[in-house]
């Protein structure tokens, strides 16, 4: 598995403790000469194998040492001689018996009559040598090793190329050390070593006392020179990427999609995770202040924590768990041998947010509010078909719309409707409107999106009013204007779009971005639930159940969940069934929209660019989208993407 080792020891040095000569040492070695790997060791070499396992344990831990056990040859006896060496340097400098073996090997792979480099051509050795005797404080020694096959591949496997990677990362290096730019002393040497070529990089701080790395530090470096080395190749892979791990990154997104719409849909109702609800609930009685997870006393997250597991059970979330953690595994093992540990889901970092979902939603049934089932109407929201379109119009919509269609010709289509807009076709501003928010045949761009549906909008269009609200009312910076989207969502419902008067019933009940008003919210419900829709009718019952904004009035509430169950709404038909039993169902609710939150959340992190850290950083997409412009495609014109991204720490 392809992957970076980095260890950064360092030595504490005075002038009677110089380490002038483990950079004379790094500077002056040749390569090891590489016999075959039939060749048995020497009798020296074996014994002073013995010796190194006997007075440095760990060096058992090393490759080069599983590399020697599995065939005890010549040549990785050698590796393994050189790498104990090195990696002990502190104690090795203040052994005769050691430094006498040193000083009779061969030296090293040159850039002149040594191999040092630095910030500068033509490193003077001697002086090098003469500063660091001179010098009183630490200094770190980074070991950075690639397996030869990974070398070569990737061109590293030579001298200049690991200069020109330490030189253009030095300033980050420093940094990351805690050293002032103009402070950082550095020299390296690379060492064509049997299986596991290396450099040695010796840095320090001109001030001393001023260097500090810690092990997030040194993951820092590791991550950082990762992304240099392996750059090329995860362009290579992110645009030629092998098929069958492909599908199987395919095949897992597909399920959890198909899993989190079957968390969307659910009802849950589930005693035990009911009863924790309702614990929670009481628990957070007593929470003064910020009520999230890492401000709570240690019994409530216990509580939170069990309510999360607890859901882990429920077959849909168990089954959209295991598949998010084979997806993550798939793009792990790219990186490093050992296997993604599978926890308990309230303890896996990547999910926290369920975990204040769970808060929230406690809270709510704490103060007694009505938990709102939030179903997705992305889907359904916006007609398919607009009254008064033209054919020209139409038939474009179609042709766009047709995935079968070559994608020139969906193009073309799309050209042809942009030029019907720029006519004042209204219809095909609405349209233009869409492709630029929703993508994928127009790269998504929202200040013309918002150009395109004010064009329509100002034409009177309801469709294109209640789209232009949605956008302004949207997280899009770019556009986001809530006072305005409030505008255009009354001018829509007034123009008798029910799903108009649904957003801006939502808004007054939220008091987000307006002023909280239920009698307002029940008004436009009323409004939307006469129009037909299923989703305001389910909401008026609630509010005549609670007494929200309107008396309590349970035959008005169950003639309004009867009018939605009709048209397939599940929340209706539930609170209908349960209407001699109406004390439980708000719990039953609240864990309900936990799905509801959870499924967004399992979503987010097997679809995002940045899941688990693992990504293609911003600059390297865009040059790969560059790319695909300058070869004639759309930029999104692509398979699914599959991400690459930070290395971890992998063990020697």
């Amino acid at each position: 598995m392809a992957r970076l080792i980095l260890k950064s020891p360092y030595l504490q040095c005075d002038r009677n403790h110089p380490v002038s000569g483990y950079l004379q040492y790094i500077g002056t070695r040749e390569r090891v000469e590489l016999l075959p790997d039939d060749r048995l060791p020497t009798r020296k070499q074996e014994q002073l194998i013995t010796k190194l396992v006997k007075d440095f344990p760990d060096a058992q831990k090393l490759d080069e040492y599983s590399d020697y056990e599995a065939k005890p040859a010549k040549a990785n006896a050698s590796a393994f001689i050189t790498r104990a060496l090195e990696e002990n340097w502190p104690q090795v400098q203040q052994s005769d018996g050691y430094m006498k073996y040193i000083a009779t090997r061969p030296r090293a792979e040159r850039l002149g009559n040594h191999g040092l480099f630095g910030d500068e051509d033509g490193v003077n050795l001697e002086q090098a040598m003469r500063e660091l005797d001179q010098y009183t404080g630490n200094v770190w020694t980074h070991i950075i090793s690639l397996k030869r096959g990974d070398a070569a591949r990737l061109g590293y496997d030579n001298a200049k190329a690991w200069q020109n990677l330490l030189r253009a990362n030095r300033n980050d290096i420093a940094a990351t050390m805690s050293i002032s730019p103009n402070h950082f002393r550095w020299y390296a040497a690379y060492h064509d070593e049997g299986d596991h070529p290396h450099i040695h990089m010796m840095a320090w701080s001109t001030v001393p006392g001023e260097a500090y790395l810690t092990r997030e530090g040194i993951q820092k470096i590791k991550s950082q020179l990762t992304n240099q080395i392996f750059q090329q190749e995860m362009l290579h892979t992110y645009e030629q990427k092998s098929q069958s791990r492909d599908e199987l990154v395919r095949e897992a997104r597909r399920a959890i999609r198909r899993l989190t719409r079957e968390m969307v849909q659910s009802i849950c109702s589930v005693p035990e995770i009911e009863q924790k609800m309702e614990q929670l609930a009481g628990q957070l009685e007593t929470v003064k202040g910020k009520k999230s997870y890492g401000y709570l006393p240690k019994s409530v997250k216990k509580t939170v924590d069990e309510v999360v597991d607890k859901l882990e059970e429920l077959p849909v979330v168990c089954k959209c768990y295991d598949q998010w953690c084979t997806l993550q595994s798939e793009v792990e093992n790219y990186y490093h041998d050992k296997p993604r540990e599978k926890k308990k889901l309230s303890q896996e970092k990547e999910f926290r947010q369920i975990k204040n979902a769970v808060i929230r939603e406690a809270e709510r049934i704490r103060l007694g509010e009505i938990t709102f089932e939030n179903a997705d109407l992305t889907s359904h929201d916006e007609p398919e078909q607009l009254r008064g379109e033209s054919y020209d119009c139409w038939e474009l919509r179609q042709s766009i719309r047709d995935d079968s269609l070559p994608l020139a010709d969906r193009d073309w289509a799309a050209e042809e409707l942009e030029r019907l807009a720029e006519q004042d076709d209204t219809h095909a501003q609405y349209l233009m409107g869409q492709l630029y928010r929703d993508g994928p045949l127009l790269i998504p761009d929202s200040r013309k999106a918002k150009h395109w549906l004010t064009q329509s909008a100002n034409q009177g269009l309801p469709e294109a009013q209640y789209a232009l609200g949605k956008l302004l009312l949207s997280d899009d910076t770019e556009v986001r204007d809530p006072e305005e989207g409030i505008r255009w969502l009354k001018e829509a419902a007034e123009n008798g779009n029910q799903w108009a008067a649904y957003r801006l019933g939502k808004e007054y009940l939220s008091g987000e971005v307006v002023t909280q008003d239920a009698s307002k919210a029940v008004a436009c419900f009323t409004l939307s639930a006469e129009a037909g829709n299923q989703y305001a009718q389910y909401l008026l019952g609630k509010l005549y159940l609670t007494g929200q904004g309107v008396n309590h009035d349970q035959t008005q509430a169950m003639d309004w969940f009867s009018r939605s169950a009709a048209q397939g709404n599940q929340y209706a038909q539930f609170f209908l069934e349960q209407r001699n039993n109406l004390r439980t169902p708000s719990v039953m609710l609240a864990v309900t929209h936990l799905l509801y939150h959870m499924s967004r959340i399992f979503e987010t992190r097997s679809l995002s660019q940045s899941s688990a850290g693992l990504h293609v950083d911003r600059k390297l997409r865009r040059r790969i989208q560059e790319k695909k412009i300058a070869m004639g495609h759309k930029p999104d014109d692509h398979e699914e993407e599959q991400t690459r991204g930070g290395m971890v720490m992998g063990g020697m």
